[in-house]
């Protein structure tokens, strides 16, 4: 009897040491979603193929929704605000914008100016209010200069609840430098209220995580504006990495280049940045904030950083010098040799 009992105990310790050798790697489900002008990837950790395909129809519905309702001209929400905008005074927003709004007011105080979704006149001159990117030419100087002196701006904007008051008839909104951000924050809210903790969405390089990927870590490639992997960092549960780049959308005319982020104070392209990357737990002031840090330029970003709240940023300027706060510099991993790098620090 004793005999028996040894064996029955060793061979329960054989099949432990066999289920610990034999553990399986956490399934990733992979698909895709087709909004915002790009792909959209999307990685599941640890969930069966029915609850994957269950989320994704939920992630689907989310994108379709948010590329439908901030559209600028197309009819749908926004495309309305806009037109009542342009009237001036009072009226009703759809309730699904007044966050977003809100946010750009916010963000658009904090930047100083720079992060300005009220541009929308000027983006469209240049032709980046479509998907396509335009093809040129530049538009008139003096189409720009007669926007400016109208001085489109989201303080014109006064919200009570759902009402919106505007007191400059060149006020026109586009999101674009906000509205993939503030989707990734309310997709990823929405899968955590599924049950799901383990997930990556990537809006055509700009993502949010959450949890561990299959592999334990999500690993993140940062490009270099010069072509290939500039550097690498590992993102943490409920991270976002967002990047700026005038590598991203451009057209040339004339043998000049011109790339989609304008600066609002000069109507044109900025100038002296090549990108911006920061990494924040919030991916709406994350988008935002790398447009303004991109327009601000070396000279003045850390000063914007500042008054935005970011810690972890990093800025290619025009000439290939990396700016990088301590910060983020302290978890970050170069993938290039003989790199000019300037570590610095927020004010």
């Amino acid at each position: 009897m004793l005999n028996k009992k040894v064996n029955y105990i060793g061979l329960l310790f054989t099949c432990s040491l066999f289920l610990i050798g034999c553990k399986q790697k956490p399934t990733e489900f992979n698909d895709n979603v087709l909004a915002f002008g790009t792909f959209i990837d999307v990685s599941l950790i640890n969930l069966t193929t029915e609850q994957s395909e269950r989320v994704m129809e939920k992630i689907r519905a989310d994108f379709k929704y948010f590329h439908y309702a901030f559209h600028p001209f197309k009819a749908g929400p926004m495309g309305r605000v806009n037109s009542l905008l342009a009237a001036t005074g009072e009226f009703t927003a759809n309730p699904s914008l007044i966050p977003l709004i809100e946010k750009s007011k916010l963000y658009n105080r904090q930047s100083q100016g720079l992060f300005n979704p009220a541009i929308g006149k000027l983006i469209k001159l240049w032709g980046y209010h479509e998907e396509l990117t335009p093809q040129g030419p530049a538009p008139d100087d003096q189409a720009i200069k007669r926007l400016l002196k109208q001085n489109p701006s989201m303080q014109s904007i006064t919200m009570r609840g759902v009402r919106l008051n505007n007191t400059n008839s060149a006020v026109q909104l586009d999101f674009g430098g906000i509205a993939k951000g503030y989707a990734l924050d309310v997709v990823m809210q929405h899968l955590k209220e599924m049950g799901v903790h383990n997930a990556s969405i990537n809006t055509g390089g700009d993502l949010k995580v959450i949890g561990q990927g299959a592999n334990g870590s999500w690993n993140i490639g940062i490009k270099d504006p010069a072509g290939g992997v500039l550097a690498s960092l590992v993102a943490y549960d409920g991270e976002a990495v967002f990047t700026s780049g005038d590598y991203e959308r451009f057209f040339i005319d004339a043998g000049k280049r011109y790339h989609h982020i304008l600066d609002p104070r000069t109507g044109y392209p900025a100038q002296n940045s090549q990108s911006v990357t920061v990494v924040h737990h919030n991916a709406t002031l994350a988008d935002a904030a790398a447009t303004a840090l991109f327009i601000a330029g070396p000279k003045s970003w850390l000063a914007i950083a500042k008054s935005m709240n970011i810690q972890q940023a990093m800025l290619v300027d025009r000439k290939g010098k990396i700016h990088i706060t301590q910060a983020l510099h302290d978890r970050i991993q170069f993938r290039k040799p003989d790199l000019d790098i300037s570590i610095v620090s927020i004010p």
